[in-house]
């Protein structure tokens, strides 16, 4: 399998390498330990088994050593007693909740099972209780019901619950894939990556690798797919034979020779072919910048065909022609392909035609990187390409997909939605810190007249330094994250919540003044329900604001519920707008940070992100159950809709969602004795 690049130098290598060996060697004596106890004495001995294999889990070849001694570990009694111990009668559905289990214990153990049937399924360990058929059908289910995992990042459920501690079932489904087979599992896989870029992400190696996987097994005559893989065709071609020319794949080379001899009209054909294969998947192959910088020496008309752009995209085109050449040169390469799509739907915004965005574009081109943001930037990404043409990819990314950054496995929310937000609806805002983060290693903003830099700042919110981000996020949020975390520092001695003062002065002046929050921050308790619920219909539902349509995006906070609709944590979003959707339900359509806004938060509170209205990179939900998970929302205080309207039966619904939900702990006693007529 393609596995994530790798981002540590060769001298780290052999250190990583002796690490695993030095915890095998202890987990051999613990297995040993525990091999030769008796029954009644293994309790104590497991202890040492499961922590040691834990540390072995996060180690990559980890999970490939354990493979190899699952019938040691099971003959030793690692299952004795539990569930575990009858693997013939484990319910395939239920591998989900073990591995997202917050108890390092069930995770290691439900990890141990599953390798354990690999090796079954392999024939490697003759089990008496199941056959290698039994363990290989077994385990095809196990991976198509959890495929999230061989390529999503952790989620905030995850996150919050399990910490580092999520990463153990990422490496152990890229080993279950690896040794079962994607073939097995391709219908499903396909469906997942449909679903994924219909959000139209920034970061997209992951799905690349995955749609890398795909067209591995369709090369490989050992692969039988049968009927599995049918609708893989646009996936692959999208990546490495979208059009006529390269349809073969036959390296870059080849294709830049065969451009230099094409007529005009084959040129067309190419040119269209690219937009196509690009605005259907938002992935772009490596031959589309071979393909863009070629045209740079012909009409612009097929400059447009091969960015795919409307009449808009267009007049924006022509009206900055030099400087869209600028752009194509200094950031669009192989290396660089998303480059293409972040450029084709920056022009279609026409924010160049901002004034001040294009000189501010001008300067990111010729922009100094200081040597941490050219480390950071190589570390992350390698060094094919120059760090300026990665940061300018991002760039151009960010600006045409304000809605597809993801905060990538870190609790920086506040920050990944400052970035979109900027990007959205203040784009020369977001360019200016780009500038300084990458070029001063600093960014200062103010906080009630007061300035706070992000250099005099101590640590924010993030344990570490994050590296699984897009380019511009990866050099600008360790900034927000501490200047973020020290606009709350200087309100901690304040009564309420600090999200009142921090998120009109973190996200700009067009976060509301007004501040609504359901909680109460010192007992945590709900408060003053009602009277929450009213405010949010009166300000945002277009049947009690006279039919305001949203003007700003407006920061939001939502209770996070996983499927069972248990409170999770906090989260922040930006609420984008409101309005009815193709079946003329009210909705509320939102940006998520989160990497992948498909999530059911239980109840039947299932959020949508394709087939109720929404535009690439909106989740959405019925203006209800939205409400139902919101705990804090700005507002203009002089805009304030009709409270009086709103029924107290619409109100109750919504109650009833919160108090079966996130809400169900944090009932006053008075409330909770009017909600049973006593």
């Amino acid at each position: 399998m393609t596995t994530p690049r790798d981002t540590t130098s060769s001298n780290d290598a052999p250190a990583a390498s002796d690490k695993l060996a030095g915890l095998l060697k202890k987990l051999d004596d613990a297995i040993n330990l525990l091999y030769d106890a008796r029954d009644f004495a293994k309790p104590g001995k497991l202890p040492r088994v499961l922590d040691t294999a834990r540390r072995v889990l996060m180690q990559e070849g980890g999970c490939a050593a354990l493979d190899e001694r699952s019938q040691r570990l099971e003959d030793a009694g690692v299952f004795l007693g539990s569930d575990w111990a009858t693997p013939q009668y484990l319910v395939p559905s239920l591998t989900t909740h073990a591995l997202k289990s917050a108890d390092p214990n069930t995770v290691v153990i439900e990890a141990l099972s599953e390798l354990r049937l690999v090796a079954v399924a392999k024939g490697d360990y003759p089990h008496a209780l199941i056959s290698a058929e039994q363990a290989h059908h077994y385990l095809t289910q196990v991976m198509a019901l959890n495929l999230w995992l061989l390529f999503g990042a952790p989620s905030e459920a995850e996150r919050e619950t399990q910490g580092r501690l999520a990463q153990v079932p990422r490496h152990l489904f890229r080993h279950l894939a690896e040794r079962i087979g994607y073939e097995h599992i391709i219908d499903r896989l396909i469906d997942e990556i449909w679903r994924i870029l219909q959000q139209r992400p920034i970061q997209v190696e992951p799905v690349k690798q995955m749609i890398t996987q795909i067209a591995i097994c369709q090369a490989n005559p050992e692969i039988d797919l049968g009927a599995s893989g049918q609708g893989a065709d646009r996936l692959v071609s999208s990546l490495f034979g979208p059009t006529r020319a390269c349809r073969e794949d036959p390296g870059i080379v080849v294709y830049r020779e065969r451009l230099s001899s094409m007529d005009s009209a084959a040129l067309q054909g190419e040119a269209t072919g690219f937009a196509r294969a690009m605005h259907d998947t938002g992935l772009v192959s490596a031959y589309h910048p071979v393909l863009l910088r070629h045209l740079l020496d012909h009409s612009d008309h097929l400059l447009a065909e091969a960015l795919g752009l409307s009449s808009t995209g267009r007049d924006c085109l022509l009206c900055y022609r030099e400087l869209v050449s600028a752009l194509i040169r200094g950031g669009v390469h192989p290396a660089t392909p998303q480059a293409v799509y972040g450029l084709s739907l920056m022009l279609e915004r026409g924010i160049l035609y901002q004034p001040p965005v294009a000189p501010a574009m001008w300067r990111q081109l010729g922009l100094t990187l200081s040597e941490w943001s050219e480390a950071r930037l190589n570390l992350a990404f390698g060094e094919a390409i120059s760090p300026r043409a990665r940061l300018l990819e991002g760039v151009m990314c960010m600006l045409g997909q304000p809605l597809g950054v993801g905060q990538g496995n870190n609790p920086t929310c506040q920050s990944a939605r400052a970035l979109s937000m900027w990007a959205y609806n203040d784009p020369d805002y977001l360019l200016q810190m780009v500038a300084w983060a990458a070029r001063d290693d600093e960014i200062i903003m103010h906080f009630e007249g007061q300035p706070i830099s992000s250099m005099e700042s101590i640590g924010g919110v993030a344990q570490s330094l994050p590296m699984d981000l897009d380019p511009v996020s990866l050099i600008v949020v360790p900034h927000l994250d501490r200047i973020y975390a020290e606009m709350g520092r200087r309100c901690v001695d304040r009564e309420g919540d600090p999200h009142r003062w921090v998120n009109p002065e973190f996200h700009g002046w067009w976060s509301g003044r007004g501040f609504r929050i359901n909680v109460d921050v010192a007992s945590g308790q709900l408060d003053d329900l009602d009277d929450f619920l009213r405010h949010f219909y009166a300000s945002y539902h277009p049947y009690y604001n006279g039919n305001q349509p949203l003007i700003h995006p407006q920061p939001a906070g939502i209770a996070v519920t996983d499927s069972a609709a248990r409170f999770i944590g906090w989260h922040a979003i930006t609420v984008l707008r409101v309005s009815l959707d193709p079946s003329d339900v009210m909705r509320v359509y939102f940006y998520n940070p989160n990497n992948d806004s498909g999530q059911d938060w239980g109840e039947e509170v299932k959020v949508s992100t394709a087939g109720n209205g929404e535009r690439s990179g909106e989740a959405s939900l019925p203006f209800e159950q939205f409400a139902s998970r919101l705990y804090i929302f700005h507002y203009d205080p002089l805009e304030r809709g009709e409270l009086a309207e709103i029924t107290q039966e619409e109100l109750d619904r919504v109650t009833g969602y919160i108090h079966r939900s996130w809400g169900a702990d944090r009932v006053p006693p008075t409330d909770l004795q009017a909600d049973q007529g006593l």
